[in-house]
């Protein structure tokens, strides 16, 4: 289990988007890099490389916390998005798979999700005040079912999974942890144990994976992106110019991060932007996973 992290490093970091987002999140490389601006509801493209332009996709009436491509379905996407989890196609058009959060005690919503090797689609919720313990992960599965399989969380965050499909990692940022579940073919997860602490200087946002087998977390108040192995030992730590990382994904040559500009009294000129990571030593990335059948 992880306390602490290597020795920083300062890559050449660019400022790739004009505009500062309140809660820029969900970056996947699709199309290049697509994002949220996650309050407002939007979904956003940019082609991921130093001089390219943000591109409007499409925008819903709710908080969009994270997409994934739907299989076969070019235009099509299943979301986590207000209180449940939806399938959006081109235009923005809703429709709802379930709505798990409609009646939570407080105020709640989805947050960040991602689709496994089985075309699942992983999510998570929390509460708006960021404390109370009303957060859930659900599971996604291909036929539309969804299913709550981890409960008592405040912020769920991430998640992640594993090149291999094995391995599920799934951050509670209110509890300023990361914990890795086995995950079976069925989907069913188990063997729950907490790999990472970043303790109180930042908290585990957005993840992701790479070929390699390790993981790639943005902490959130730290302004680092932070590599681990599997196990949560300490490989790298990336210095942003932006306090509030959000989310991040690996393009040719480096990362591109997300990050937010939310309850900041003096953002600085990269807080809320998107941002691109120059790595000498880039990590190879796992392909983006779609949901629905595996063809």
């Amino acid at each position: 289990m992880s306390q602490s992290s290597s020795e920083p490093t300062a890559p050449r970091v660019t400022v790739l988007s004009e505009e500062s987002y309140e809660l820029g999140e969900g970056a996947r490389a699709v199309d290049g890099v697509t994002f949220v601006d996650l309050l407002a509801g939007r979904l956003l493209r940019h082609p991921g490389t130093v001089g390219g332009e943000v591109e409007p996709v499409l925008s819903v009436d709710v908080p969009l916390g994270a997409v994934a491509p739907v299989a076969g379905e070019p235009g099509r996407r299943v979301a986590a998005l207000g209180d449940g989890i939806a399938l959006l196609d081109a235009a923005g058009s809703v429709e709802w798979l379930a709505r798990p959060e409609e009646h939570a005690p407080a105020p709640t919503r989805m947050n960040d999700g991602v689709c496994d090797a089985e075309g699942r689609f992983w999510a998570g919720s929390m509460a708006y005040d960021g404390e109370s313990p009303l957060g859930s992960l659900y599971r996604t599965d291909p036929d539309g079912t969804v299913t709550r399989v981890v409960e008592d969380l405040a912020i769920a965050n991430g998640p992640a999974v594993s090149a291999d499909g094995r391995l599920l990692f799934l951050a509670d940022s209110a509890q300023h942890t990361i914990t890795r579940y086995a995950l079976a073919e069925d989907g069913h997860l188990s063997d729950g144990t907490v790999v990472v602490r970043t303790g109180e200087e930042g908290v585990p946002d957005g993840m992701t994976t790479d070929a390699e087998g390790t993981l790639w977390v943005a902490v959130h108040g730290a302004g680092e992106v932070r590599r681990y192995d599997a196990d949560g030992y300490p490989l790298l730590t990336v210095t942003l110019p932006a306090a509030q990382p959000t989310s991040v994904t690996i393009v040719p040559g480096g990362l591109v991060v997300t990050t937010a500009a939310e309850g900041m009294e003096a953002p600085g000129p990269a807080d809320g932007r998107l941002l691109r990571v120059d790595l000498d030593d880039a990590p190879t990335a796992v392909p983006v996973r779609e949901f629905g059948p595996r063809r």
